[in-house]
This record gives C-alpha cells, structure tokens and sequence, in this order.
C-alpha cells in the first residue's frame, strides 16, 4: 500500500500522530462506507436471485469447463479483488477508490450467488437470515474486543497470510480431486475470518490513515463476507 504525503504530520507521522476528532471522523466515516457496501451487496444478490437467468448462470459457474469452471471462477474474483483493492488505496483520485470498493462488492455478489441460491432453495428459509445475524453478532463482538481494549493485532497478519495460502492450496486441490473439505475445515474457516476482523479492525484503530476510509471498509467488507460465507456453509450441513 503506497502513498505520497506532502506536508501534513499525521501523514509524516502515522495514524497515532491525528488528533483525536480527526480519527474519530476517520472510524465513522469507514463503518458508513462498510453499511453502504452491505447494503448494496443485499440488494444486488436479492434482484440477482429473482432473475430467470441465474439457474443457468449458477450451472455454468459450477459445472461449465469440464467440471473446473469453478476453479476459474476462484480465480477470476481474486484477479477482480487485487484490481479492486489497488484502486481502494489511491492516493490521487477518490472516484478511484470509490470504483474499487463498487467493483469489490459486485464481485462478491457474483461470487456469493451459487451459495445463496442454494441456501434458499434447499436449506430452509430460516438459514440466510440466521447466518446473517450470526455473522453480524460475531462483527460487532470482535469489533467491540478491539476498541474496549485497544489491543493492536497487526502481529498477527503474517500468521493470516500463511494460513490464507494454505486454506487456498486445500480449497483448488478439492476441486481438482473432487474431495469435501468437511466441516472442520469450515469451523477453521470460520476462526481464520474471525482472525481478519480482529486484524482489519485494528487496523482501522491503529493504522490507517484519515483519508483511507475507503480502503479501510473494503478490508473490513471483505473480512465480513468470509466469515458469512464460512457462517452459512456450516449451517446448511445440517441439513
């Protein structure tokens, strides 16, 4: 993440050297953006999900390519999400940045949709909106850990990135041999999405500067969408 600072301290100095008001505009500003990006990502997958098209979107995302279109998928959201997440952190154009962010959230409801529309036709009507609240319960106490105890957890971002190469290599090899990563590996999941909100909200805290709100809250987004994803796949293997 590289940025040009010209004369000002807190720029010179880093996030702690911001007066108070000025990081606390910075935090209301982020988790604005962040409720932006969720609702926007519900309204996407609620008009997504009642298109005639998306059956046959869904089959070909999970079984066009000779059974590997899944895998391109994978892929192509991560290509996406390295592109989004370069315009997030402009430091010349905040249209820019907005595009990451807009472009991020398009991605995941694409991305999201086979999973939900599974969910809705086979797993009940209760399954989405209890993970949801799962989900949103598990944000906002792991939010809470890190403001109350002002505890930075960037130490732990080195240990995330490993752990995210090893999750990647165990998610492409059970679509390449065709194995079911079972419910421990989604219970891992589950910890390691817990792990980023814990890492990004500190981050938020500790680190980033007043005019990367933007930034900021497509790194939180997309540590809530994992942990959604991981909520609601361990949910639908009960039944």
């Amino acid at each position: 993440m590289s940025y040009e600072y010209d004369n000002n301290p807190a720029e010179l100095y880093g996030a702690a050297a911001e007066a108070p008001e000025v990081r606390a505009a910075f935090i209301s500003k982020t988790y604005m953006h962040l409720l932006a990006a969720v609702i926007a990502f519900l309204g996407i997958e609620t008009v997504l999900l009642q298109m005639p098209f998306t059956p046959g979107l869904i089959e070909l995302m999970l079984t066009g390519a000779g059974g590997y279109s899944w895998l391109l998928v994978l892929g192509l959201f991560m290509a996406v999400s390295f592109v989004a997440n370069r315009w997030a952190e402009s430091s010349t154009s905040l249209t820019t940045q907005y595009a990451g962010l807009g472009l991020y959230v398009v991605a995941q409801s694409f991305l999201f949709l086979p999973l939900l529309f599974i969910a809705q036709v086979y797993g009940g009507p209760n399954v989405i909106p209890t993970a949801g609240f799962t989900t949103f319960g598990a944000f906002l106490a792991l939010t809470a850990v890190v403001f109350i105890t002002r505890q930075n957890f960037s130490f732990i971002g080195p240990f995330l990135g490993v752990a995210g190469i090893g999750a990647m290599a165990f998610i492409v090899c059970s679509i390449l041999f065709g194995f079911d990563l079972g419910n421990l590996f989604t219970i891992v999941m589950i910890v390691f999405a817990c792990g980023y909100i814990l890492y990004d909200t500190s981050r938020v805290l500790h680190e980033y500067h007043s005019t990367q709100y933007v930034a900021a809250s497509l790194a939180l987004f997309a540590s809530v969408t994992l942990l959604l994803w991981y909520v609601l796949r361990l949910f639908m293997s009960r039944d």
